[in-house]
Formats: C-alpha cells, sequence, structure tokens
C-alpha cells in the first residue's frame, strides 16, 4: 500500500545515517559550513541570498574571502544548499529523541515537516528568500535535489523502506505536502502556527487517501495511466507562487 497508516517499519528506531568521528576532517568542515551559514542567515533577510549576503556573514564569523571560497565554493548556490541541509540534519536530531513506535506513519511524517518548520521558525525570512531564489528557472535543478533530500529524509525518519513503486510516489506525494505547507506556514499569522498545523494534518490526510486509492489498482490498471506524475501533487506549482509573492 502506498502511504498508508498500516505501513509498519521493521525498525521503529529512528537514528540519523551514519557519519564519521566528531573529530574527522569531515565534520570539522561540517562545523565550518554550518557556522558560516549561520552567520550568513541575518543578512539573506535583507539582501537575499547574494554575495554580499555571504561576505557580510562570513565577517561575522571571523571568516576571510579565502575560507569563504573553499567552504562554500559554489558560492550563493552552496549556502542554501547548507542551510536546506542543516535543517534536515536538524530534523532528524529532533526525531530521534522522540518514541516514534507509537505512533502511526501519517503522524510520523507530519511530526516530521513540523519539526522542521520548528527549528526553521528563527529564520523565517531567509526561509522565504531561499524558496524565491529556488523558484527561480535557473535554479531547478537544485530545487529539486533538496527537496527530494528533504522528503527522502522525513520517510527514512518515518521507517519506510520501501524500494519499488511505492519508493516513488511516497517522495512525489510528500513534496507536494512540503512545498504547500512551507508556502501557508510563511504567509501564516495565526498562533503559534495553528492554522499551519491544521493546513498540514489536512495535506497528509489526502495523501494516505491518494495512497489507498493507488493500492487499490493492479499493476496493469497503473501501467494503463498515461502518466501517473500528473495525479501527483505539484511542488512546482507552489513554487511559482512563491517566486510571485517575493
Amino acid at each position: 500500500m502506498v502511504a498508508s497508516d498500516t505501513d509498519t517499519p521493521t525498525d521503529s528506531t529512528v537514528a540519523p545515517p551514519s557519519s564519521p568521528s566528531p573529530t574527522t576532517p569531515v565534520d570539522e568542515r561540517l562545523a565550518l559550513r554550518d557556522r558560516l551559514m549561520l552567520a550568513i542567515l541575518p543578512h539573506v533577510a535583507f539582501d537575499g541570498w547574494s554575495a554580499v549576503a555571504l561576505r557580510q556573514g562570513a565577517a561575522d564569523a571571523g571568516m576571510g574571502a579565502a575560507q569563504l571560497a573553499a567552504l562554500f565554493p559554489g558560492g550563493v548556490a552552496d549556502g542554501v544548499a547548507q542551510f536546506s541541509d542543516w535543517a534536515d540534519r536538524a530534523m532528524l536530531a529532533q526525531l530521534a529523541g522522540r518514541d516514534l513506535s507509537v505512533m502511526k506513519v501519517r503522524t510520523r511524517v507530519a511530526l516530521a515537516v513540523r519539526l522542521r518548520l520548528e527549528l526553521l521558525s528563527p529564520w523565517a525570512e531567509a526561509v522565504r528568500r531561499t524558496s524565491s531564489f529556488v523558484a527561480l528557472p535557473t535554479h531547478t535543478a537544485l530545487a529539486a535535489r533538496l527537496l527530494y533530500r528533504t522528503v527522502d529524509a522525513i520517510w527514512y525518519a518515518a521507517g519506510d523502506q520501501s524500494t519499488d513503486f511505492n519508493y516513488y510516489t511516497k517522495r512525489a506525494l510528500l513534496a507536494g505536502v512540503q512545498t504547500a505547507t512551507v508556502l501557508y506556514w510563511l504567509g501564516d499569522r495565526s498562533p503559534d502556527y495553528a492554522d499551519t498545523w491544521a493546513f498540514l494534518d489536512r495535506r497528509i490526510e489526502n495523501v494516505m487517501a491518494f495512497g489507498r486509492t493507488l493500492a487499490t489498482l493492479s499493476p496493469p490498471k497503473l501501467s494503463s495511466l498515461k502518466n501517473v506524475g500528473d495525479l501527483l501533487p505539484s511542488p512546482l506549482r507552489f513554487s511559482r507562487h512563491l517566486r510571485q509573492r517575493a
């Protein structure tokens, strides 16, 4: 079944992917990239994702132009990618401290989306600028890569171990939920984002209902569909709204 509440992972313990020892050069570089990115974020709120914001953030972090270039050789795109990667890792760390074994799959997924947004709430304007940046046609590949990494991390945390058609449909469905929820969250003025969490719950319910519908289709019926992707939510459509509202 696709995206069903009855999907029960064989291992309910959530842990981030294994990483090198904290003393390795890889982790030291990651820590430096995180520190630089976090120093850049306050400037992104005013200058957007730009070379100016990167230079100002590097100065705040006590880093020169050479170190900035070494840590973010791809420039602004590297900074954007680091922001998304940091949020994914922080989300996984938060989930690792929760007992997910008592939750249904839908609850785990909704919790992951919510936790990620709560972690990003101090930098809401930077999130808005990021969304506008990746919505540009020239950044389509970057947007797709970062969105895939996020939804894949969420399904990983939820215990998903599918490798067949379900693997792709789950991530495609969640991509629509993730993008739509971020858009809604950016415009939400309700206390403690209550309207966003209600919106998220409705979107997750839609995903589960869609998954149950797909599960009733036999392989021949599925193959007869001209384009299954046409049935899935389109994150690019929401990205266009973000760019228009920027």
